[in-house]
């Protein structure tokens, strides 16, 4: 029996991908990829299917030491599932809850779960990031589904002695990210002149590398159990200074106009997209001091060399 397994599901997405490869990097554990569809890293670990919509399709657990839970029905901006609530519960609930209770069955001694910050809540003052301890506030159907799941956890924790780990990262970025930061990289590679030059939030943000190496971390830490988690690169940006740095890797002239925030965040309200305005005026920090000294972790790549590395992927793909 090979114990030294570690599972991790949503294996072909871009944090599960990101943790196998620190897995494979660090040589401590055997890395199993458990994917729905096909694996760019099929060749460098073993691969097993998975559904997190039909248990049937759970893999077996027997040899694994430590389950990665990346997989989920994760967040999007244009909802069309008439009941959204129920549809994250089936996924983010309902698989999250049968995977934990194989895994506990078959003796897995950890189960380190990617959850959200959005469980914390959409939105931080100025004075007060959000920290590992606040009362849970999640907003949308989503960071609800995040917050029962985790809850699940902590009960099948209690229940059969089975570690948990909870980890809430923000926006995640790095070579190969999609939805929002990649939009804001095809916005500032045309050049096209944006009218965000004076925003004054501040919104953390976390590289995938240096998530994928927390998670990695808490495979077999002995302070990780029990416990949850904040991550970030450890600095936080307006939306105005990472377009800037955007920019500046990009190597592309920066036409940001200082238009007023409030003026932009009235016209998107009214035009109904409400949750744009607030990821790009609304401020959202978190406290990343626990997880420092807990875990004696620092991000190990800055964000100025996270951003040229997900900007140098980005022009490698244009120009294919």
């Amino acid at each position: 029996m090979n114990k030294r397994q570690v599972l991790v599901t949503g294996g072909s997405g871009f944090v599960g991908e990101a943790v196998l490869l620190r897995l494979l990097l660090d040589r401590k554990y055997v890395p199993v990829a458990a994917v729905r569809g096909s694996l760019r890293l099929s060749g460098l670990c073993r691969v097993v299917p998975f559904s997190l919509g039909d248990t049937s399709e759970l893999p077996a657990l027997d040899d694994v030491a430590v389950v990665v839970h990346c997989a989920a029905r994760v967040h999007v901006m244009n909802e069309v599932a008439q009941d959204a609530l129920a549809e994250f519960r089936k996924i983010n609930v309902d698989g999250t809850a049968a995977l934990a209770r194989k895994a506990a069955e078959a003796g897995v001694r950890r189960f380190i779960f990617i959850s959200s910050i959005k469980v914390n809540g959409e939105r931080t003052s100025e004075a007060a990031p959000f920290r590992y301890d606040d009362v849970p506030a999640p907003q949308d159907p989503y960071a609800q589904s995040k917050h029962e799941a985790e809850q699940i956890l902590l009960e099948i924790s209690r229940e059969t002695g089975m570690e948990v780990v909870i980890i809430r990262p923000p926006l995640i970025y790095g070579p190969g990210v999609k939805a929002n930061f990649l939009s804001m990289m095809n916005w500032l590679s045309k050049g096209v002149p944006l009218p965000f030059g004076g925003i004054a939030n501040q919104r953390s943000l976390v590289f995938v590398g240096n998530l994928a190496d927390l998670v990695v971390l808490c495979v077999d830490h002995p302070a990780a159990a029990g416990n949850t988690f904040l991550v970030s690169d450890g600095v936080s940006f307006s939306t105005t200074r990472l377009l800037t740095s955007i920019s500046e890797a990009l190597g592309r002239a920066t036409y940001l106009v200082p238009v007023p925030s409030c003026l932009l965040k009235g016209m998107l309200f009214l035009i109904g997209r409400r949750v744009v305005a607030q990821r790009l005026f609304d401020s959202l920090e978190v406290d990343i001091s626990r997880t420092r000294t807990v875990l004696g972790w620092s991000p190990p790549v800055s964000v100025e060399r996270a951003i040229r590395r997900t900007v140098a992927q980005y022009l490698d793909a244009q120009k294919k």
